[in-house]
């Protein structure tokens, strides 16, 4: 068997396991699927009168839920990759001859398929509450590629924090910023609502024109200069969770 396929065959078995651990575990289920939708309604339903957006607020909003959305189901994956780290699971894999960047890519895949997952609730739950995007077809097909390149992207920056983390609590927290950063973006409000030097913040981070570009697709008005500034973020951040996951890895394992 070649090497490509031996690596191809642990990555699916690593893959397999991960995914099994998170249908386990009702809290990574929580955190990742249901707490976003809980999130949404208190947006919606207690918050959203109060905020003038210029339209219906559950589709100004929908946008930037599906970006916490992708946040939410973070810390599961850092604590997972840290125990794996810490208690020495991957020094046994080791033993077995199991291929290094299986590991690692088990993760990132189920990683990102939870937030697809998670992506796909929210879209549900938005339109049972009044969303009507004028999207199409190719419009949500590049909704679908942008949010998969945010989980793809998050998922290894996420493994790479895990990795680097001393301790599985402290891998928890590490994702805090990644969760709290769309509340400082144009999710909930317009950047240019807010006040000086928020306002700044909020327009030059990277989930602002990720949210704004998904914004676009959903009502079918797309700007290429979002879109590109979006993708950019999004392939930036792959980049340096990659190559920061490989190197601390390596070190480390």
């Amino acid at each position: 068997m070649s090497a490509v396929a031996t690596s191809l065959g642990d990555s699916v078995v690593m893959l397999r396991r991960n995914l099994k651990h998170t249908l386990r575990n009702p809290t990574t289920v929580f955190n990742a699927i249901l707490f976003p939708i809980v999130i949404m309604l208190i947006f919606v339903k207690v918050f959203g009168g109060a905020f003038d957006v210029g339209s219906s607020y559950i589709d100004y909003v929908t946008p930037g839920l599906l970006v916490m959305a992708v946040g939410y189901g973070l810390s599961a994956t850092a604590v997972s990759v840290n125990s794996d780290m810490t208690t020495g699971v991957i020094n046994r894999l080791k033993v077995m001859d199991v291929s290094r960047g299986s590991v690692l890519t088990g993760h990132v895949v189920v990683t990102a398929l939870r937030c697809l997952f998670a992506c796909a609730a929210i879209i549900g739950v938005a339109f049972a509450l009044g969303f009507r995007p004028s999207a199409g077809a190719l419009d949500w097909l590049g909704v679908v590629g942008l949010v998969s390149l945010l989980g793809f992207a998050a998922a290894w920056l996420t493994v790479a924090l895990g990795l680097a983390a001393k301790s599985v609590e402290t891998a928890g927290i590490a994702t805090v910023p990644l969760i709290m950063l769309p509340f400082l973006s144009s999710a909930f409000v317009p950047a240019e609502s807010m006040g000086f030097g928020l306002r700044q913040f909020a327009e030059y981070q990277p989930f602002t024109p990720i949210i704004e570009t998904l914004r676009d697709l959903l009502f079918g008005t797309p700007s290429t200069g979002t879109a590109i500034v979006a993708i950019a973020w999004c392939v930036g951040l792959a980049v340096v969770g990659y190559v920061w996951s490989v190197s601390t890895f390596n070190k480390r394992a």
